[in-house]
């Protein structure tokens, strides 16, 4: 007899709440779990390591597509893993960008705060017309 577990147990598993489960189930990251006589859902290892996996995946940032992408690439009988390194590769790629438009950002707002004072009202602030000048 296999592990299994309800909802509830699975989410506190797994780190997750319940409804992101949910969410995963109806997005296609979650096979379908069997259901009890009671209509319950029961869910056994197998989810809870894909749980895992997707939630890893989201917390380095991988999109919805692209943690479906690696799904469906680590169950195929694929002779190499390339194409994992492409899905790899793009989102490299995002990450460099966003790496590059935050250390813009950063620059901006040690532009703009080193220029107030802290002694005027909220209303004169200059980092507040600063932010308003676009």
């Amino acid at each position: 007899m296999s592990l299994t577990f309800r909802i509830g147990v699975l989410a506190k598993q797994a780190g997750v709440k319940v409804v992101t489960i949910r969410y995963y189930e109806q997005a296609g990251l979650l096979p379908v779990c069997e259901r009890t006589s009671g209509n319950y859902r029961v869910y056994a290892q197998e989810h809870l390591q894909r749980l895992n996996f997707v939630r890893r995946c989201r917390e380095l940032g991988f999109s919805l597509e692209q943690i479906r992408d690696l799904l469906l690439l680590s169950a195929s009988k694929s002779p190499t893993c390339a194409d994992v390194c492409s899905v790899a590769a793009d989102h490299l790629k995002e990450v460099e960008s966003k790496i590059s438009d935050l250390k813009r950002l950063a620059s901006e707002l040690r532009r703009i705060g080193s220029s107030c004072n802290g002694k005027q009202s909220s209303a004169e602030c200059r980092l507040i017309a600063s932010l308003s000048n676009a």
